[in-house]
């Protein structure tokens, strides 16, 4: 359902279910009372804008916190050969965002493997890019994470200087990483991460799964959730029919004693999602990265015209996708990584 066909409820459900959903056993009822309408009906207009304005329901990780190596990287390639290359990237379980950006590096991707992985991080993505054949690589991860968080304002109602406090932070993000995960959180972890069924009780079926009791699977949610390896648990929205047809990322050369400070302050801004610093190359200068998404590029444009003018940052640039080649969600815990690094193995005598 395109946003344009939404009504006032859609959109107060759509704000309620990108927040939080309560990892109760019957979620929907208690955000239902919020909203002010019944469950029955509730259920039935998530329903109708699933697959559309939602994309997936479920948990969301700290891919960090769980033990995984991940990174944002930049690929340049021939234009040319440009969309058959993203396919050899594609085919890697661990890369679930995959864009064509208006920019010599011209591929950008984010890649995760676990902690067990037979190559790593880095032996992996050099080895894709000598699949793909590409001009220059570079791995961009985060060195520090002022934000995190998508939170699209449907409603229209912020302007683009409005601030938000973030809700997961580096500290939080690295006390989770000193939590060690148990077996059984595990399991909870491979049923969690699963598309959540929008039924009355949606959380019984994956218990069942994990051979435990409802409320076995959501205390251990709950313990996932306080300990920051579940930063929540809620329904990513489908941006571009939620209404959202631009993703700019705005790339800023902060001056390094300043990062920290203009970080933060970026970071505060509602209409960023995402906010990190990075290194720089030679051949890249930028080292903090901050995610918008607009209705179109002319509100991206106002949002880190915004963030310019509070900061004084002026040397920036945006990059646009104009093509997505792959968008999906991290797997954690499942074989498709141990599988393409065997048969990658096998094929280049690794």
């Amino acid at each position: 359902m395109s946003v344009d066909l939404l009504d006032a409820v859609d959109k107060e459900i759509l704000d309620f279910v990108q927040k939080e959903i309560p990892l109760v056993a019957e979620p929907f009822k208690v955000l239902a009372e919020k909203v002010g309408i019944s469950e029955e009906e509730f259920i039935e207009r998530l329903n109708k804008m699933k697959g559309e304005s939602i994309r997936q329901i479920s948990a969301i990780c700290d891919t960090k916190a769980l033990g995984y190596k991940s990174s944002l990287v930049a690929a340049r390639i021939a234009p040319d050969k440009l969309d058959e290359m993203a396919k050899v990237f594609n085919q890697h379980p661990g890369i679930t965002h995959n864009y064509k950006r208006n920019h010599d590096f011209n591929l950008w991707f984010t890649i995760a493997v676990p902690p067990n992985s037979r190559f790593g991080l880095e032996k992996t993505v050099e080895i894709l890019g000598e699949m793909a054949n590409v001009e220059s690589i570079r791995i961009l991860p985060t060195l520090k994470l002022y934000k995190i968080g998508v939170q699209l304002d449907v409603k229209k109602e912020s302007e683009a200087n409005a601030k938000a406090a973030p809700t997961y932070t580096e500290e939080m993000r690295q006390a989770a990483m000193n939590m060690e995960l148990t077996d059984n959180d595990i399991k909870a972890i491979l049923e969690l991460q699963k598309d959540l069924e929008i039924t009355s009780r949606p959380f019984d079926v994956l218990a069942a799964n994990a051979n435990m009791t409802t409320d076995e699977l959501l205390g251990h949610a709950h313990k996932l959730v306080e300990r920051g390896q579940m930063r929540r648990f809620s329904a990513v929205l489908n941006h571009r029919k939620a209404g959202f047809r631009a993703n700019g990322m705005g790339v800023w050369n902060v001056p390094e004693e300043q990062a920290n400070e203009i970080g933060l302050k970026m970071g505060s801004f509602r209409a960023v999602s995402h906010c990190y610093l990075r290194p720089t190359y030679p051949d890249w200068k930028y080292n903090i990265f901050t995610m918008v998404h607009g209705r179109d590029m002319e509100e991206c444009e106002s949002i880190l015209q915004a963030i310019e003018d509070e900061t004084g940052i002026t040397d920036r640039i945006t990059l646009y996708s104009t093509k997505e080649y792959k968008k999906t969600r991290v797997s954690y815990f499942t074989p498709e990584i141990y599988e393409w690094e065997e048969e990658v193995a096998q094929r280049l005598g690794l």
